[in-house]
């Protein structure tokens, strides 16, 4: 028996990351893994298609997470290796609701929603 899935249904959902975070699709050919722990300082990791580190330099991104029902948005800067970092306003629980908007080198931007 033949089973048939289209291309949408292949996409990959959120999954745990190497480093504790959720990874998720952003875009086509890059994951971001987005680590909260409960502190001000959001930490998001860089990934190609097939889960390799990248590296953040050229990379921007600006994040925004939804926490007690005010959503509060700040940026992401490279810093060293596939880490882009940023302190939020205000301490983000493990699990808060949010998206990052990644802006890749060449001027094309991508969302990764969690």
């Amino acid at each position: 028996m033949a089973v048939s899935l289209s291309s949408g249904a292949m996409a990959s959902g959120p999954e745990r990351g190497p480093n504790g975070g959720w990874k998720i699709d952003a875009g086509a050919r890059h994951h971001v893994e987005v680590v909260l722990d409960g502190t001000s300082n959001v930490v998001v990791y860089l990934s190609d298609e097939r889960s390799r580190p990248v590296a953040a330099t050229g990379f921007t991104a600006n994040a925004t997470i939804v926490v007690n029902g005010t959503t509060h948005r700040f940026p992401l800067s490279p810093a060293d290796g596939p880490r882009l970092t940023g302190t939020a306003p205000v301490a983000i629980p493990a699990g808060s609701k949010g998206a990052i908007q990644l802006s890749i080198p060449g001027g094309s931007t991508v969302r990764a929603t969690f």
